[in-house]
């Protein structure tokens, strides 16, 4: 079962046992592990860490520490793809609220699976969307 859909920062703090991540949101990963469930993250998630990777402001070996977790058999972390029914959701998503087109994207996965977005963006937590941090 899907639990809830953790945007980048998130998923790598997760990663790394980030003190960043709160105790809520870090609660929430273990529960769903605990469970067998899982945290899943929008493919936009694997292209902005190569992005960030290339612009020096991550570590290069981030994205491969990311593609080994998900290549372990009960991994909690599951991959999303952004296609076309995501992006049929995407205009519901509010510009002027979510203003970051990749926080956009990582929104309507959010939205299509009906799970809560793990996010410390301020933004994010203040357009409605049901967020855990």
């Amino acid at each position: 079962m899907l639990r809830a859909v953790a945007d980048t920062h998130a998923v790598i703090w997760y990663l790394y046992d980030d003190p960043r991540l709160s105790a809520l949101a870090r609660a929430v990963f273990e529960e769903a592990a605990a469970a067998g469930d899982q945290i899943g993250f929008s493919t936009i998630t694997l292209a902005e860490i190569v992005y960030l990777s290339e612009k020096g402001r991550l570590h290069s070996q981030v994205f491969g520490r990311l593609l080994a977790a998900l290549d372990q058999s009960a991994s909690v972390l599951r991959e999303l793809p952004f296609d076309r029914a995501a992006a049929a959701v995407l205009p519901a998503i509010d510009r002027s609220k979510v203003p970051d087109f990749p926080d956009r994207l990582i929104a309507a996965t959010t939205q299509l699976y009906g799970v809560p977005l793990i996010s410390r963006d301020r933004k994010i937590q203040l357009s409605g969307l049901i967020t855990v941090w």
